[in-house]
């Protein structure tokens, strides 16, 4: 589980207490060594030296009675009989301020702008605050069970306690002025209805925060993503589903990235049944398919083996939802327990790059691993364990250098902490409309490449990192968009099952409206650039935001109209990359709505 940053905001905590102890026995001594002075000077004052002790005890509640004769005083008394009563005061603002946390916490949470807010008991959730107040977010928490009191000195952020799906309690945790919203309850149902009430207090921002949702069900959080995806055009409300799964299994790539072998063929195994296993299977497969190749060379294919008893099924199954697999990996499936990995010809051909062993029952697999040394003997790079409930252990295996506390088998064995690695605000921002962004953006370079463009001879014809912000939003846009287009086609987006009569429909009707669709997405893209103050003018200048192509459709070249006509062709393409197909429910419907890449 991550924390906060060791040390923060404690410094100040410590020194403080320091300053009371040091104030208090400063005051003590100095009032026993002045009434020991003062009963020398006035013997009928002071008996003994427990006299001296009772009164300098006094001086912390305003009070001793020597002071009811007057007289000079020595010196150690007049500062003891200012400083005793000032640490009172300190301690009873102290002890007010401890007594007021709660309240004071209360208001400043309410008070809060410009904050991620995180919603749930969960440990994810929990894991995620500390994770985003870590990286230097402001956090404010809305659980329904209280914090303690050393949590709250542990975690150092605001929290609010209360039912995260009420709207009122949302208001108190400031809502309406955070720029991310997370829901991660331990039930789907509440994470919906904290979604709902976030988008009604949201209802009138100009620019509204984000909102993540979190859903337990793989295979629901795509179905809801299609959802979503079809009614994005109905709200400016930036909304995703996403599934823990998904978020660490991109992280993997990100942080154990898979290098290409030179002169063989790089090999990965993956073993087992458990729910992490397609999120790597198609993430292995996008990330081999992101790596640069060299020009005139064709890209080696990843081959990958899936060892399970149903492999065969899931193979096909997971080839039918994401077609670029066949074409990005060499698949092959073994339909044998895990148990039976080192009787594999593989392994004594030569072994494989990675292996992952993905078990439902995380101890037993994790057994398995720890008691097979075969598998070691049989990997190049690393045997990768995911676990969710061992996040400790994997931290004892490895742990900070000089902190890691068993063997990791020469490096060669790894556990994944799925949850901890899931916890990465910039990946969950990675949502679906920015990632199908970021796939239009690379299908439009792509094409400009082979059509003889350079990179970097215009502002789009560069990576999604470097690309200008306009452009960025220009793409998202589109996406967003995209439920205009499938409105206006009379098709929906469902998750995709390999079926051929529906995408062959889906495809007749944009054929049927791609001239219309195409007009539609040209003017939408015109009255985007018009609004961020960009005007007709020849030659293009991005200085002075002046664009040849911002004038009617009639005036476009052909060149350019075709070039509007096949973005709206690889509609199809764009969406099965990410587990999704077009299917024709009725008949086209007029429309006089559109969208836009940035292909101009």
């Amino acid at each position: 589980m991550t924390h906060p940053v060791a040390g923060f905001a404690r410094p100040a905590v410590w020194w403080l207490r320091w300053a009371f102890v040091i104030v208090g026995l400063t005051a003590l001594i100095l009032g026993y060594l002045g009434f020991q002075r003062l009963g020398q000077l006035r013997p009928d004052t002071i008996n003994d030296r427990y006299d001296a002790l009772y009164y300098s005890a006094q001086l912390f509640v305003f009070s001793a009675e020597p002071f009811e004769d007057p007289g000079p005083l020595p010196w150690q008394l007049q500062v003891a009989r200012f400083l005793a009563p000032l640490l009172t005061l300190l301690a009873v603002a102290e002890a007010g301020r401890l007594l007021l946390a709660a309240e004071i916490r209360r208001l400043r949470a309410r008070r809060a702008s410009g904050h991620a807010l995180v919603c749930g008991d969960s440990q994810f959730a929990q894991m995620l605050a500390d994770r985003l107040f870590a990286d230097g977010e402001r956090v404010v928490v809305v659980r329904s069970e209280p914090f303690g009191p050393l949590e709250y000195r542990r975690r150092r952020y605001l929290g609010v306690i209360g039912d995260p799906t009420s709207a009122e309690v949302l208001r108190g945790a400031g809502l309406p002025r955070a720029h991310t919203i997370y829901a991660c309850t331990h039930d789907d149902d509440l994470n919906h209805a904290i979604a709902n009430a976030a988008s009604r207090l949201i209802a009138d921002r100009r620019h509204p925060p984000r909102v993540y949702v979190q859903v337990h069900d793989p295979e629901m959080c795509l179905s809801l993503q299609a959802r979503r995806l079809g009614a994005a055009g109905s709200s400016r409300l930036r909304l995703d589903y996403f599934h823990v799964d998904d978020i660490a299994a991109r992280a993997l790539h990100r942080h154990h990235p898979l290098h290409r072998a030179v002169g063989r063929q790089t090999s990965v195994l993956i073993a087992g049944s458990g729910s992490f296993r397609r999120a790597l299977l198609v993430e292995t497969a996008r990330h081999w398919r992101a790596h640069p190749s060299e020009p005139g060379i064709a890209r080696p294919r990843l081959r990958v083996d899936l060892v399970a008893p149903d492999a065969s099924t899931e193979l096909a199954l997971a080839a039918s939802r994401y077609p670029f697999l066949d074409t990005v990996c060499q698949l092959s499936a073994y339909d044998r327990g895990i148990d039976d990995l080192t009787g594999l010809a593989q392994f004594g051909a030569g072994g494989y790059d990675r292996i992952y062993v993905c078990v439902p029952q995380e101890s037993s697999g994790l057994q398995f691993v720890l008691d097979t040394p075969g598998l070691w003997q049989g990997v190049r790079e690393a045997v990768f364990v995911p676990v969710y409930r061992q996040a400790a252990l994997a931290a004892a295996f490895h742990g900070d250098p000089g902190h890691d506390l068993l063997d990791e088998v020469h490096g060669k064995l790894r556990l994944y902490p799925v949850l901890t690695e899931a916890c990465d605000a910039r990946l969950i921002a990675e949502d679906l409309t920015e990632r199908l962004a970021q796939q239009i953006h690379e299908r439009y370079l792509h094409t400009r490449l082979r059509s003889g463009a350079r990179l970097g001879s215009a502002p789009a014809m560069v990576g999604w990192s470097r690309l200008p912000a306009s452009l960025q939003r220009a793409n998202r846009s589109y996406v967003q968009d995209i439920a205009a287009k499938l409105l206006d086609l009379g098709c929906v987006v469902a998750p995709r099952h390999g079926g051929s009569g529906d995408a062959s429909a889906a495809g007749q009707a944009i054929d049927d409206r791609i001239d219309h669709l195409a007009r539609l997405e040209h003017e939408r893209w015109c009255r985007e650039r018009r609004g961020e103050g960009w005007t007709y003018g020849e030659p293009r200048d991005d200085a002075r935001q002046r664009h040849p192509e911002l004038r009617p459709w009639d005036e476009l070249s052909p060149a350019i109209q075709e070039q509007n006509r096949e973005e709206i062709r690889t509609l199809p393409d764009v969406l099965s990359d990410s587990g999704f197909e077009l299917i024709r429910l009725t008949a086209a419907v007029p429309e006089q709505r559109g969208g836009s890449a940035d292909g101009h």
